[in-house]
């Protein structure tokens, strides 16, 4: 009988991920607190930055179908009416 590996934990539910979460969250305190005016000048860069980001990987992932999907033809391949 072939045995089945126990199904892998995502990283931030291991004991290295807590720890990496933990540090990641001091650390983010640290910077806003010791230096909370240069964080709040790089906002307007981090907002156009964020715009081609999101346009760049979030593409195609907004819940609908694909265009060539079998549900729903590409432009210009609808039956004539």
């Amino acid at each position: 009988m072939p045995s089945v590996a126990p199904p892998r934990l995502p990283i931030w539910r291991s004991p290295f991920g807590l720890v990496l979460l933990a540090a990641s969250a001091v650390g983010a305190y640290f910077l806003l607190t010791g230096h909370f005016d240069h964080v709040l000048q790089a906002v307007p860069y981090l907002i156009l930055l964020a715009c081609p980001l999101m346009h760049v990987f979030h593409r195609g992932h907004h819940g609908h179908p694909h265009p060539r999907s079998p549900e729903r033809p590409a432009p210009g391949d609808e039956p004539p009416s």
